[in-house]
């Protein structure tokens, strides 16, 4: 772990005074002359705007960006998340609440944006008071990302990184971010690869985010760290969206986190889950063509005691599913603001699910990493 895991210092701005950052960037950046920036390796040469499965070319996409409330209470603080939706994706999840801007990349097109200019929304963002900035669905542009922070952190930009992704994510590429993400935030889909191909229309998804979350922890260690106000400097957090029937595989995802990773590490369970994109209207995922019951919920709860999970944050089952249902036909506020909605709780988990389920404000306790979750 690295001694700047020590500092609230962002570690980019080390590598941008030795010339580490411009170097990494360079790395990155010739992987898209034959793709290879995700697990997918479709070996196309995006310099040249050739398109392959994420539909994207040398520029990045911008189809939203914002402030944001409603991720982990660390990153929301009292002034949000400076969230950076990037437009397409490397998956085709089935039931993508995003898929007005993933799923859509002969419309998405028109949002392509130079690098000077994302570097300008980044520093837009600070300059109306974002706690950091969170990328969301960086993956495949990873490269284009890295260059926006080294073009930002030369005009003054000095916030926190967040890598919001899906976790099919490329070791390599992972390892060249090391020192330029400050928090990595994935997404923990699937505990089988067959869910992963019918759902989300990827090979090798189990192999291939369980390696990457395993970089991301080389990286970060169990620990987190937080600042005076308790806002999340540094770390990773797991997100683990719990799916109707159990089609994630909630319990074997959690199994391998204990075992190859730590029990301490953050885990976050999501209870948002509602059939939106074709979840609600394709007979095929008929499996998928609800929202999760709350004895599912229930099952989930008792599954993180068990397995004795420490540190995290517990989204609220009656309220999660009908905030988090975006319109990105509104750029500017995609979504609703979650602070209208009833809080959440963090754990550790009391050994009776049912009090779980039950919201309640439990101390911010910095030491101990535990906070009261609003998600």
């Amino acid at each position: 772990m690295s001694d700047e895991l020590k500092t609230d210092r962002p570690s980019y701005l080390r590598l941008l005074e030795t010339g580490a950052l411009k170097r990494r960037i360079e790395a990155l950046e010739s992987l898209l002359e034959r793709c290879t920036v995700c697990p997918r390796d479709c070996l196309n040469n995006r310099l040249n705007n050739e398109i392959a499965a994420c539909y994207s070319g040398r520029l990045p996409i911008v189809s939203s960006y914002t402030p944001h409330f409603g991720e982990e209470p660390p990153l929301t603080g009292t002034r949000g998340a400076g969230n950076i939706f990037f437009g397409n994706c490397n998956l085709r999840c089935v039931y993508c609440q995003n898929y007005q801007i993933s799923q859509t990349h002969k419309e998405q097109t028109r949002n392509e944006v130079t690098h000077e200019r994302l570097a300008e929304i980044m520093l837009e963002l600070q300059g109306r008071g974002c706690h950091n900035i969170n990328f969301v669905s960086p993956t495949h542009f990873a490269p284009q990302m890295a260059r926006a922070i080294l073009l930002a952190a030369e005009q003054g930009f000095n916030l926190p990184i967040v890598y919001n992704t899906n976790a099919y994510d490329s070791v390599e590429v992972l390892r060249l971010l090391d020192g330029i993400v400050d928090v990595y935030l994935p997404d923990l889909k699937y505990a089988e690869d067959e869910a992963g191909y019918v759902y989300s229309k990827v090979g090798g998804y189990r192999q291939c985010s369980r390696a990457a979350i395993a970089e991301m922890f080389r990286q970060m260690g169990d620990a987190i760290v937080v600042d005076e106000q308790g806002l999340l400097r540094r770390g990773l957090v797991i997100r683990l969206l719990v799916l109707p029937n159990d089609l994630g595989g909630l319990r074997d995802s959690l199994a391998w986190i204990r075992r190859e990773l730590s029990s301490r590490v953050c885990v976050s369970l999501m209870a948002q889950y509602y059939p939106t994109n074709v979840a609600g209207t394709n007979q095929r995922y008929q499996l998928l063509s609800r929202r999760i019951t709350e004895s599912e919920w229930l099952r989930a709860l008792s599954a993180l005691g068990e397995f004795g999970f420490e540190n995290g944050w517990i989204q609220e089952y009656d309220g999660a599913a009908f905030y988090y249902r975006p319109d990105f036909s509104d750029r500017d506020t995609p979504f609703r603001d979650v602070r209208d909605f009833g809080p959440a709780i963090s754990f550790p988990a009391p050994a009776d699910a049912s009090e779980v389920a039950r919201p309640r404000a439990l101390p911010l306790v910095a030491e101990n990493r535990i906070y009261l979750c609003r998600s």
